[in-house]
C-alpha cells in the first residue's frame, strides 16, 4: 500500500506494473531456472528508460528522482527479484557513483551509454576476505606517473562479467587508516588484466551475474579516477545509503509479489470442502503478511522522500532495508506454508521470491549492520 503516491507515481507505477507482466512475467521462471543473464531484455529496459532512472535527461536519463527508482525495482521485484536487482544495482551503484562523484568528462562518457543500455554498470567493493568489513580490503592501486596499476580481487560482484564499465574501490595509501586511504576508479570492460574469473551460483537471485572479478596490473590513466584521492569510501557510504533504499523496495516487491500469490492460492484451494481462506490460521498469515508489508513501504517512501528533498536519510534507510528485508522474507515463507506441498516445488513461484528474498538480508550491509548503523545514529544525536 502506498498512501502518498502523488497522481504521476501512479501512472507510472501502473505502466510498470503492465511492463513487467508483459515482458518478464512469461519468461522469469525460465531465467532462474537455466541461471542466466537475459540479455534480450536489456533494450526494453532502456526503451522504459529503466536503465537511466535518476540520469539527467542531458546525459540521456530519464531524470526522475530516487521515489520514481524505487517504484521501478518494487514493481519489477513483484515479479522477478533477478531483473529488479540488476535494474538497481546498475542505477544505484556504478552508474550511481559517476552520477554522483565522477567528472564532467566521466558522465559525459559513461552515462549515455549506461542509460542507453549500451554499457551496464558494475560496481566492486566486497572482497572474499572483506565483506561487512568494507574498509578492510586488499586490493591495492599505486600509482605510476599519470596512471595507475591495480592488483586485488573482488567478489559478489553484481553484472560482474555482462558490465560495460566497473567503478572499483582500492586502496592508494597503505599508511593511512582503513577509511582514508581508499579511491573509487572506473575500469571498462576488456582492460587488460581485468577479468571475471568465477560466476557464483547461488541460492536465490539466479538470473543476476554475480562475478568474482580480478584486477592484475590494471593499467588505468588517472583521468579514470572518479571523485578524489583517499575519498573513495567516504563517497562509498553515500552510494550505499541510496542503495539501501532501492533493496528496501525490491525485499517489498518481492513481499507483495508473495502476498497476492498466497492470496489467490488461498481464495482457489479447497480443503474439507471449502477454500482454505475460510481458515483463520490462513486469514492471519495473510493478514501479519500485509501489515508488515504496508509498514515496510511506508518506511522506504520515507527514505526515498527525504533523498529527494536532500534532506539526511542514513538513519532512515538503515531502518527501510532492515525491516523490509527481514518482512520480506518472512511474507515469502508464509506464502509459501499457504501453498503447502505445491509451494515446495518449482510449479508456482512462490519457491523463488522466497530465496530471492533472502539476499535483501545480506547484500548491500546485513541486517546486523544495519542495526549497528541505527544504533550509531541513535546514540551520537
Amino acid at each position: 500500500m502506498h498512501f502518498d503516491l502523488d497522481e504521476q507515481h501512479k501512472i507510472l507505477q501502473q505502466s510498470l506494473r503492465e511492463f513487467f507482466a508483459k515482458e518478464a512475467l512469461p519468461h522469469a521462471r525460465r531465467w532462474d531456472e537455466e541461471e542466466r543473464f537475459p540479455h534480450e531484455i536489456i533494450p526494453r529496459l532502456a526503451e522504459m528508460g529503466l536503465l537511466g532512472i535518476r540520469i539527467p535527461e542531458e546525459y540521456g536519463g530519464s531524470g526522475m528522482g530516487t521515489m520514481e527508482y524505487a517504484i521501478a525495482v518494487e514493481e519489477a521485484a513483484r515479479i522477478d527479484g533477478s531483473l529488479a536487482l540488476t535494474i538497481a544495482s546498475h542505477n544505484g551503484l556504478g552508474t550511481g557513483h559517476i552520477l554522483a562523484f565522477g567528472s564532467e568528462e566521466q558522465r559525459r562518457k559513461y552515462l549515455p551509454r549506461a542509460a542507453s543500455g549500451e554499457w551496464l554498470a558494475a560496481w566492486a567493493l566486497t572482497e572474499p576476505g572483506s565483506g561487512s568489513d568494507a574498509s578492510g580490503m586488499a586490493t591495492t592501486a599505486d600509482r605510476d606517473g599519470d596512471h595507475w596499476v591495480i592488483n586485488g580481487t573482488k567478489m559478489f560482484i553484481t553484472q560482474g562479467s555482462v558490465g560495460g564499465f566497473c567503478v572499483v574501490l582500492a586502496r592508494t595509501d597503505r599508511s593511512a587508516s582503513k577509511q582514508k586511504g581508499i579511491t573509487a576508479f572506473v575500469v571498462e570492460h576488456g582492460t587488460p588484466g581485468f577479468q571475471a574469473s568465477k560466476h557464483l551460483e547461488k541460492l536465490g537471485m539466479r538470473s543476476s551475474d554475480t562475478c568474482e572479478l580480478t584486477f592484475e596490473n590494471v593499467r588505468v590513466s588517472d583521468a579514470q579516477r572518479v571523485g578524489e584521492v583517499n575519498h573513495g569510501f567516504i563517497d562509498t557510504l553515500k552510494i550505499l545509503d541510496r542503495g539501501r533504499i532501492s533493496i528496501a523496495a525490491l525485499a517489498v516487491g518481492l513481499g507483495y509479489g508473495a502476498l497476492d500469490m498466497a492470496t489467490r492460492y488461498a481464495r482457489d484451494r479447497k480443503q474439507f470442502g471449502k477454500p482454505i481462506a475460510d481458515f483463520q490460521a490462513i486469514q492471519w498469515m495473510l493478514a501479519d503478511s500485509a501489515t508488515e508489508l504496508d509498514a515496510a513501504a511506508l518506511l522506504t517512501q520515507r527514505a526515498a522522500w527525504l533523498a529527494d528533498q536532500g534532506r539526511p536519510y542514513s538513519k532512515e534507510a538503515s531502518m527501510a532495508k532492515l525491516y523490509a528485508s527481514e518482512a520480506a522474507t518472512r511474507a515469502c515463507n508464509r506464502a509459501l506454508q499457504v501453498h503447502g506441498g505445491y509451494g515446495y516445488t518449482r510449479e508456482f513461484a512462490v519457491e523463488r521470491h522466497l530465496r530471492d528474498a533472502k539476499l535483501c538480508e545480506i547484500g548491500e550491509g546485513t541486517s546486523e549492520v544495519q542495526r549497528i548503523i541505527i544504533a550509531r545514529h541513535l546514540l551520537n544525536a
